[in-house]
């Protein structure tokens, strides 16, 4: 059976889980539990330090994107790039294109919720938005739209991601249910969001 997990993937998560060990003498168990750890490590890194930065962000991310995965399902989506070496061609890997996909479609850069993360703030480099497709993206609007405000020290934080990724999963899955002719919540509705074939950009 294949491995689910990519080995760079896997050898990046496995460094984010020894760096916590031996800063904050804490074990990270790729659950939900142990996530507030990786929020606090994550907090005394800072923005200041480009090297620091270069290794947390994908090793960091890495691990958030397993606790996703673990928990909700879905994939990694790793796409080869082709650089051009003046007359030669090498193939390279973006790892901050990488995304996990869910079995509702939507998606996101774990890496890029890291970088946002450690900033309080979108990065530029980064791929901080949930994304879907398209047909999906005006039930991701809505369902984002409705939550509730949190304070901005919450908002980035890889707790607050994996709630909403959550709940926002949750009501795809609704949705999806209803699109096939089924009906999980038994009141005979039908989504409230209209469904759109118009591509509509990833959604914050």
């Amino acid at each position: 059976m294949e491995d689910p997990i990519p080995a760079r993937v896997r050898e990046y998560a496995n460094q984010a889980v020894e760096y916590v060990r031996r800063a904050l003498g804490m074990t990270l168990e790729y659950d939900s539990d142990t996530l507030p750890v990786l929020d606090h490590y994550l907090r005394t890194v800072g923005t200041a330090q480009a090297e620091a930065l270069a290794l947390v962000i994908p090793t960091a991310g890495s691990y958030f994107g397993e606790v996703v995965r673990r928990r909700l399902g879905g994939r990694w989506e790793i796409t080869p790039r082709v650089e051009t070496d003046g007359l030669r061609s090498t193939d390279g890997i973006d790892e901050a294109e990488w995304r996990v996909v869910l079995p509702t479609g939507l998606n996101f850069s774990p890496f890029g919720f890291v970088a946002s993360a450690i900033a309080k703030s979108d990065v530029a480099e980064f791929d901080s938005e949930f994304d879907a497709p398209a047909r999906m993206r005006p039930y991701v609007q809505q369902t984002l739209a409705r939550m509730g405000e949190v304070p901005l020290e919450d908002y980035y934080s890889l707790c607050n991601r994996l709630d909403t990724l959550e709940h926002v999963h949750e009501v795809l899955v609704a949705v999806a249910a209803q699109m096939m002719g089924t009906d999980p919540d038994g009141d005979g509705e039908a989504p409230e969001a209209p469904i759109s074939d118009e591509p509509s950009g990833p959604v914050n």
